[in-house]
């Protein structure tokens, strides 16, 4: 091949779909002679879909009020838009770096069908970040999880030494849910754990397990939806726990009293 050589800025633009057409082909003529390169781009491209299925929605909301900018007056010039808009953005970014501290916002913390953005304290958080977990893995057919269930104890000793104190996985076969294992992610400040769980028609739920809300008080249960994923979630001693799936909160509920009970 003539062509330029195949960057990791190529095989991203190439997921995104910006490449022209000639690229574009070159890009998968050299996957198609690569099956693992083949697999990771299209496991990019399984998380991009999940994720705009999961934030889309919320791109149809409307503007909150308090920053919606006031009808233009006769007087408004070139200078002042661009003044404007240079007010704005400061603006916006002040809103969004409070919503995402997790600034109290109307409406309660229980009300579901919130975005998770809007949620006030630190379980706030904890539920947005799982919902994200959630939807990039959930929907992996190869590599859903680092360690399976066949290497439990495996899985339980790794990840309690990584969270820096004892993890384990609940059991929810009795509501028809089996262990498929579990992983270790990225959280706000340190390693959190994520069990994945899968019934026999194949829908999957994740618990997401985060000690990093040390200090803060206890909750019981809370729910949030955003877009098709509920979460409820929780703080239980050093402990953080989010329930995350694509099912409807009364059986979600169940499932994750079923989850706090084996877990106290």
């Amino acid at each position: 091949m003539n062509s330029l050589p195949i960057t990791e800025a190529d095989l991203h633009a190439y997921v995104d779909g910006v490449l022209p057409l000639a690229r574009q082909a070159e890009i998968e003529a050299w996957l198609a002679a690569r099956p693992e390169e083949a697999a990771r781009i299209a496991a990019y491209r399984s998380q991009n879909l999940a994720l705009h299925q999961l934030f889309d929605p919320v791109l149809d909301e409307a503007v909150p009020p308090a920053i919606r900018l006031p009808e233009r007056p006769a007087w408004w010039s070139g200078a002042a838009k661009r003044v404007a808009a240079g007010v704005l953005i400061a603006v916006l970014g002040g809103v969004a770096g409070w919503l995402a501290r997790g600034t109290a916002m109307p409406g309660g913390a229980d009300s579901p069908g919130q975005v998770l953005l809007a949620k006030a304290g630190p379980a706030a958080g904890l539920a947005r970040r799982a919902a994200i977990a959630h939807v990039v893995y959930s929907p992996e057919l190869r590599h859903p999880v680092e360690v399976g269930a066949e290497q439990e104890d495996h899985l339980v000793a790794w990840l309690s030494k990584r969270l820096g104190k004892p993890v384990h996985p609940p059991h929810l076969g009795k509501l028809g849910y089996d262990l498929i294992g579990g992983r270790l992610l990225p959280g706000q400040s340190g390693p959190v754990a994520q069990f994945m769980y899968q019934d026999g028609a194949g829908k999957r739920l994740t618990l997401y397990v985060s000690t990093e809300q040390g200090g803060a008080a206890d909750t019981g249960f809370r729910f949030a939806q955003e877009g098709k994923v509920g979460v409820f979630y929780w703080i239980d001693g050093d402990f953080g726990y989010a329930l995350s799936a694509s099912a409807n909160r009364g059986e979600l509920a169940a499932v994750a009293t079923a989850v706090h009970a084996q877990l106290e």
